[in-house]
Protein backbone atom coordinates (compact mmCIF):
# COMPACT_ATOMS: atom_id res chain seq x y z
CA UNK A 1 0.00 0.00 0.00
CA UNK A 2 2.90 2.38 0.68
CA UNK A 3 4.10 1.93 -2.90
CA UNK A 4 0.71 3.08 -4.18
CA UNK A 5 0.89 6.18 -2.00
CA UNK A 6 4.35 7.04 -3.29
CA UNK A 7 3.18 6.66 -6.90
CA UNK A 8 0.07 8.74 -6.16
CA UNK A 9 2.07 11.53 -4.52
CA UNK A 10 4.52 11.61 -7.43
CA UNK A 11 1.63 11.54 -9.89
CA UNK A 12 -0.03 14.51 -8.20
CA UNK A 13 3.18 16.52 -8.50
CA UNK A 14 3.75 15.47 -12.11
CA UNK A 15 0.19 16.30 -13.12
CA UNK A 16 0.46 19.67 -11.39
CA UNK A 17 3.72 20.40 -13.21
CA UNK A 18 2.15 19.41 -16.56
CA UNK A 19 -0.87 21.61 -15.99
CA UNK A 20 1.32 24.55 -15.01
CA UNK A 21 3.39 24.18 -18.17
CA UNK A 22 0.26 23.77 -20.31
CA UNK A 23 -0.87 27.20 -19.13
CA UNK A 24 2.26 28.66 -20.71
CA UNK A 25 2.18 26.67 -23.99
CA UNK A 26 -0.14 26.76 -27.00
CA UNK A 27 -3.71 25.73 -26.25
CA UNK A 28 -5.22 22.40 -27.35
CA UNK A 29 -7.04 24.19 -30.16
CA UNK A 30 -3.78 25.32 -31.77
CA UNK A 31 -2.85 24.04 -35.22
CA UNK A 32 -0.21 21.72 -33.79
CA UNK A 33 -0.07 20.37 -30.20
CA UNK A 34 3.48 21.52 -29.46
CA UNK A 35 2.89 21.62 -25.71
CA UNK A 36 1.90 17.97 -25.37
CA UNK A 37 4.68 16.91 -27.74
CA UNK A 38 7.26 18.84 -25.70
CA UNK A 39 6.04 17.44 -22.36
CA UNK A 40 6.04 13.88 -23.65
CA UNK A 41 9.51 14.31 -25.15
CA UNK A 42 10.84 15.75 -21.89
CA UNK A 43 9.29 12.86 -19.98
CA UNK A 44 10.91 10.30 -22.29
CA UNK A 45 14.34 11.91 -21.98
CA UNK A 46 14.01 12.21 -18.22
CA UNK A 47 12.74 8.66 -17.68
CA UNK A 48 15.54 7.10 -19.75
CA UNK A 49 18.11 9.16 -17.84
CA UNK A 50 16.52 8.73 -14.39
CA UNK A 51 16.17 4.97 -14.44
CA UNK A 52 19.66 4.57 -15.86
CA UNK A 53 21.41 6.66 -13.21
CA UNK A 54 19.33 5.34 -10.32
CA UNK A 55 19.84 1.71 -11.31
CA UNK A 56 23.56 2.13 -11.96
CA UNK A 57 25.03 4.46 -9.41
CA UNK A 58 22.60 6.70 -7.54
CA UNK A 59 21.27 4.27 -5.00
CA UNK A 60 17.88 5.57 -3.96
CA UNK A 61 15.05 3.93 -2.13
CA UNK A 62 12.90 1.93 -4.58
CA UNK A 63 9.82 3.80 -3.34
CA UNK A 64 11.37 7.10 -4.38
CA UNK A 65 12.14 5.57 -7.76
CA UNK A 66 8.45 4.66 -8.02
CA UNK A 67 7.35 8.12 -6.89
CA UNK A 68 9.59 9.95 -9.36
CA UNK A 69 9.81 7.53 -12.27
CA UNK A 70 6.34 6.03 -12.32
CA UNK A 71 4.33 8.67 -10.45
CA UNK A 72 5.85 12.02 -11.38
CA UNK A 73 6.85 11.14 -14.94
CA UNK A 74 3.62 9.25 -15.54
CA UNK A 75 1.64 12.28 -14.38
CA UNK A 76 3.82 14.72 -16.30
CA UNK A 77 3.51 12.91 -19.62
CA UNK A 78 0.13 12.34 -21.19
CA UNK A 79 -0.66 9.53 -23.58
CA UNK A 80 -4.38 10.22 -23.43
CA UNK A 81 -4.02 13.85 -24.53
CA UNK A 82 -1.59 12.75 -27.24
CA UNK A 83 -4.19 10.37 -28.68
CA UNK A 84 -7.05 12.87 -28.38
CA UNK A 85 -4.93 15.47 -30.20
CA UNK A 86 -4.13 12.99 -32.97
CA UNK A 87 -7.81 12.08 -33.39
CA UNK A 88 -8.82 15.77 -33.28
CA UNK A 89 -6.39 16.52 -36.10
CA UNK A 90 -7.81 13.71 -38.26
CA UNK A 91 -11.43 14.70 -37.56
CA UNK A 92 -10.60 18.23 -38.73
CA UNK A 93 -9.12 16.88 -41.99
CA UNK A 94 -5.55 17.59 -40.92
CA UNK A 95 -4.34 14.10 -41.84
CA UNK A 96 -0.78 15.08 -42.78
CA UNK A 97 -0.42 17.07 -39.56
CA UNK A 98 -1.79 14.10 -37.59
CA UNK A 99 0.69 11.74 -39.23
CA UNK A 100 3.55 14.16 -38.57
CA UNK A 101 2.43 14.48 -34.94
CA UNK A 102 2.27 10.69 -34.53
CA UNK A 103 5.69 10.18 -36.10
CA UNK A 104 7.30 12.97 -34.07
CA UNK A 105 5.69 11.76 -30.87
CA UNK A 106 6.57 8.10 -31.17
CA UNK A 107 9.85 8.45 -33.05
CA UNK A 108 11.00 11.41 -30.96
CA UNK A 109 9.96 9.64 -27.76
CA UNK A 110 11.95 6.54 -28.65
CA UNK A 111 14.97 8.60 -29.65
CA UNK A 112 14.86 10.76 -26.51
CA UNK A 113 14.46 7.72 -24.25
CA UNK A 114 17.54 6.24 -25.92
CA UNK A 115 19.35 9.59 -25.54
CA UNK A 116 18.42 9.69 -21.83
CA UNK A 117 19.81 6.17 -21.35
CA UNK A 118 23.01 7.11 -23.18
CA UNK A 119 23.36 10.31 -21.14
CA UNK A 120 22.78 8.43 -17.89
CA UNK A 121 25.28 5.79 -18.95
CA UNK A 122 27.92 8.41 -19.74
CA UNK A 123 27.26 10.17 -16.44
CA UNK A 124 27.69 6.97 -14.46
CA UNK A 125 30.52 5.67 -16.69
CA UNK A 126 29.05 2.19 -16.69
CA UNK A 127 28.32 0.13 -19.79
CA UNK A 128 24.58 -0.17 -20.48
CA UNK A 129 22.78 -3.27 -19.29
CA UNK A 130 20.82 -5.28 -21.83
CA UNK A 131 17.49 -4.81 -20.01
CA UNK A 132 17.72 -1.02 -20.30
CA UNK A 133 18.27 -1.06 -24.03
Amino acid sequence: MKDVLFVAAGGALGTSARYSIQLLLPAAGADFPFGVLLMNWLGCLFLGWFFTVTLRSWRINPRWRLAIGTGFTGGFTTFSTFTVDAVRLTVHDRMLTAILYLLLSVGGGLFLTWAGIRLGTKMTQVAPKEELL
